[in-house]
């Protein structure tokens, strides 16, 4: 698989496998996976030649490094590429006060608590580590500080603020003393990772699902932005949580809920488009993001080897030039969207 070298700050940098794997899905998101399918899935990852793995806390509440831990004790430390997040404390509490209930399944019985601080970043960064049971975590974001997670902007200020007086001076020291490679922000809204690239040094962010076949206003302020200070973007979320990958069948999942009806219409064209090209919808859904040189991966995630398995051979599908000068000129791709 081709690898895309990432070294902002001169410290050696990162080679990013082009495609990576978002482990939250063998957190038991949405349905729980057995200890031995979540392996096997991570093998064929492996065997895929996807080098880049991506978990945090919340993931499961804790089962996702853990399940890492056995998997990652197999490979060399220098083989491989690991990102966790920073931001919550997972505390111990009785079963009916976990977190997640109804979207993780089988998992620890823990509570979240969000904690943006200094120590709370040191914090979680030392339960990481012992969860996943290895010497460093390549990079490390500060999780979720966005109005998806926190219900409004204004909650979502008050987080902002908490980090960048406290939490981020814990990433940069552990940056400077050379205990992660790199460090940035795991974000739902690329409003919001603009607003902390504009405030602080941040090498990296895990953007999900906000630059995409279907949406691309990121290039307004943010992508350039990023550009401009050479920060890298890893793209979570490229199916924009299904309907890149179904298509705008009846009961399509848009942002983690059912695609509204514009959303299946507008997908519905794209797809048009795709077919005229002899393009499967899912293939340019893949491709798009790393068309953009901030892009360093996409993580895509899966619960099954096969899943892992179909990702891998979307990147080998050569699309044509045309599929992408024909979706600008049907106003289904912005402009300035780069194509190749």
């Amino acid at each position: 698989m081709k690898t895309r070298h990432f070294d902002r700050i001169g410290n050696g940098g990162i080679s990013f496998t082009e495609l990576g794997f978002g482990t939250a899905p063998l957190g038991n998101l949405y349905r729980a996976v057995s200890d031995e399918d979540a392996n096997a899935t991570l093998e064929a990852a492996w065997a895929t030649g996807c080098r880049y793995y991506d978990t945090a806390p919340l993931y499961g509440l804790g089962l996702s490094e853990t399940r890492l831990n056995p998997f990652l004790r197999s490979k060399k430390r220098d083989d491989y590429v690991l990102s966790s997040k920073v931001g919550r404390i997972m505390r111990a509490c009785p079963p009916e006060e976990r977190t997640g209930i109804g979207k993780f399944f089988d998992t620890p019985s823990r509570r979240e608590v969000y904690d943006y601080s200094y120590d709370g970043v040191m914090r979680s960064f030392e339960a990481s580590l012992e969860r996943l049971g290895v010497d460093r975590i390549d990079i490390l974001f500060v999780h979720d500080v966005d109005i998806f997670t926190h219900g409004s902007k204004e909650a979502s200020d008050r987080r902002i603020e908490e980090f960048m007086r406290s939490g981020y001076y814990g990433l940069l020291s552990l940056r400077d003393q050379g205990a992660i490679k790199a460090f940035g922000g795991g974000i739902n809204e690329w409003q919001v990772a603009q607003i902390l690239a504009e405030r602080g040094d941040f090498d990296l962010f895990l953007l999900a699902g906000r630059y995409t076949l279907l949406e691309q206003e990121a290039l307004i302020s943010f992508l350039p932005l990023c550009q401009a200070r050479g920060i890298g973007i890893v793209l979570g979320g490229p199916y924009n949580s299904g309907i890149l990958a179904t298509g705008p069948k009846p009961g399509a999942y848009y942002n983690y809920t059912e695609a509204p009806q514009d959303v299946l219409d507008r997908v519905a064209r794209i797809e048009a488009v795709c077919k005229r090209h002899g393009v499967r919808l899912i293939e340019a859904a893949l491709q798009f993001p790393l068309l953009h040189p901030s892009v360093v991966s996409v993580i895509p995630g899966g619960q099954r080897p096969s899943e892992v398995e179909s990702n891998r051979s979307l990147l080998d599908a050569k699309l044509p030039a045309a599929l992408w000068a024909d979706l600008k000129q049907e106003g289904l791709m912005r402009s300035d969207a780069p194509n190749g």
